[in-house]
């Protein structure tokens, strides 16, 4: 692995979202010096819940907060109870308990603001600078990067072995390194977040309707996180949103209108959905990688946005620890990195488009081909994605 520069990090990593500090907490545990640019104000503290399942529950161990992690969460089976219509008629039955143990599938359901401040607190706080704002990277003559940014309004400059992009969806190092490729494009669908007030036991499950999708999640203090999805206009917004999920959602079966009734109406979240439309020529081009949404952006459709930023993060670290070399590590991540994570992209994308049918014709063939699937079709898709073992990302002393 080479050198820290003498007085500058070993890395910077911009952007402080899940998959940039997952990154920059990696390192920490390597030992390698960091320093984490976050154009934000604040460091980030929104968002409702967020689900893991275990290829991400097992990045997060790699990590050295997997226990944490699991200690702030509740834990169901993937998918809940299964799959229902709006009339709560059963679609796809529960996933089999024996074969959730036999390859450790389990799900981990938890505040997002927790998971971030977990990973925040891994990484050395004096490391991390908000209102930093990076304007470009450029390679020196040495080979080493140079990254650019803005602080206080004063311009700065600092030199890194290497440079981590995890600047999210609208990513300008990608539009840097990649300035041929196509920008993010609306899902056609955006979706509603809450959490409802609940003291009671939830499964979790999910149930569809004709263009839209409502799923629940527990919450390890008796709470129930829900999100809404629904085929809507780029852009569109309402004076009440609770009161529109209300409206497109209230009627459907129990515990549904019992979970939106008891969602404080002023805390619920709604946003479009955005996805890089065209797999990406590579994830990294000389010392600088791409991680997270800024590499492949995709759907919430299976839930796994977060969760391959994990991944990301994970292998990034043990390639750099694996390779003298930085640029070698990084088309090793590239390589290991892009099949996988583009193909859930593609799986996702299709996953939405099947769920969030409208035409009646096509939601009757939806859930029957659903009902007709045997268990064994969905427990080998569960499967490519989360019985996923990460490299190991090896221990140094602390810098």
């Amino acid at each position: 692995m080479a050198a820290d520069t003498p007085g500058h990090p070993y890395a910077v990593v911009v952007g402080a979202g899940i998959g940039g500090l997952a990154a920059a907490a990696g390192l920490t545990r390597m030992g390698r010096s960091v320093l984490v640019l976050e154009r934000a104000a604040t460091p980030r503290a929104d968002g409702a819940g967020i689900s893991l399942l275990a290829n991400a529950q097992r990045a997060l161990d790699q990590l050295g907060v997997g226990d944490r992690v699991r200690e702030l969460a509740a834990t169901m089976l993937p998918g809940g109870e299964g799959v229902r219509t709006a009339g709560g008629r059963r679609l796809m039955k529960p996933a089999d308990p024996a074969f959730v143990r036999r390859h450790g599938l389990s799900t981990a359901v938890l505040l997002r603001p927790d998971l971030h401040r977990t990973l925040r607190d891994a990484v050395p706080a004096a490391r991390l600078l908000t209102g930093a704002e990076v304007t470009g990277v450029e390679r020196r003559a040495d080979g080493t990067a140079l990254v650019h940014y803005r602080r206080n309004g004063a311009p700065v400059s600092v030199p890194a072995q290497v440079v981590i992009a995890a600047d999210g969806l609208n990513s300008r190092l990608r539009g840097q390194m990649w300035p041929g490729a196509a920008p993010p494009v609306y899902s056609g669908h955006s979706v509603w977040r809450g959490i409802a007030e609940v003291d009671r036991a939830e499964t979790g499950g999910t149930s569809w309707g004709r263009g839209r999708e409502f799923g629940r999640m527990p919450l390890a203090d008796g709470r129930v996180y829900w999100y809404a999805v629904a085929n809507t206009p780029r852009g569109m917004r309402h004076p009440d949103e609770h009161a529109e999920v209300v409206r497109r959602f209230g009627t459907w079966h129990r515990p549904v209108p019992d979970l939106l009734g008891r969602t404080p109406p002023g805390a619920v979240r709604h946003d479009d959905v955005f996805e890089l439309p065209l797999p990406l020529p590579a994830f990294a081009s000389g010392r600088t990688a791409l991680l997270g949404d800024a590499a492949h952006a995709m759907t919430s459709d299976l839930g796994q946005g977060a969760c391959q930023a994990l991944e990301d993060a994970v292998v990034l670290c043990a390639a750099l620890a694996a390779h003298p070399d930085p640029e070698q590590a990084l088309a090793d991540y590239d390589a290991r990195r892009r099949p996988r994570a583009q193909a859930i992209v593609a799986a996702s994308r299709r996953v939405g488009r099947m769920k969030l049918r409208e035409r009646w014709w096509q939601v009757l063939a939806r859930d029957a081909l659903t009902t007709l699937a045997p268990p064994r079709t969905g427990e080998a898709a569960l499967a490519r994605i989360g019985d996923w073992h990460p490299p190991q990302v090896p221990r140094g002393a602390a810098r």
